[in-house]
């Protein structure tokens, strides 16, 4: 096995080529963050549900992807901005929107990982993590 120097950006590959392959299902290697990223993605509707499944020495995280009524793909992006040879970091003013406020900005702040729109709301910035549409 080799070591993953970017597990984010790991997870987000693992979920755009399961919704490009239209899998229900997609299995990850679990962390807290993984898991704080999982609920954001959960609570804005982009997937189904998620459950953490004590499978090896850290666990698995399996999300249900979701999908239209037609088979219509609910993720049409993922982007990972921040990344290890690049932190990108915003204030709480300058928290930036994507597709004009369609998307979801994935932040890391003091006071947790959120998305951009409750950062904005309790006005507190951080280090933006992904975008995703």
């Amino acid at each position: 096995m080799s070591v993953i120097t970017d597990p984010i950006a790991d997870m987000l590959t693992r979920i755009r080529n399961a919704n490009t392959a239209n899998h229900d299902i997609v299995d990850i290697p679990a962390s807290r963050t993984k898991v704080a990223v999982a609920q954001i993605l959960k609570d804005e509707g982009f997937i189904n549900e998620y459950e953490r499944l004590n499978e090896g020495p850290q666990g698995t995280l399996r999300l249900k992807l979701k999908y239209g009524p037609n088979k219509e793909k609910i993720i049409t992006g993922l982007r990972r901005i921040s990344r290890p040879g690049l932190r990108v970091y915003t204030n709480k003013t300058e928290i930036p929107r994507v597709l004009g406020g369609l998307g979801l900005v994935i932040m890391s702040t003091s006071r947790g990982i959120m998305s951009g729109r409750r950062a904005k709301k309790e006005g507190c910035g951080g280090e933006v993590l992904a975008y995703v549409w």
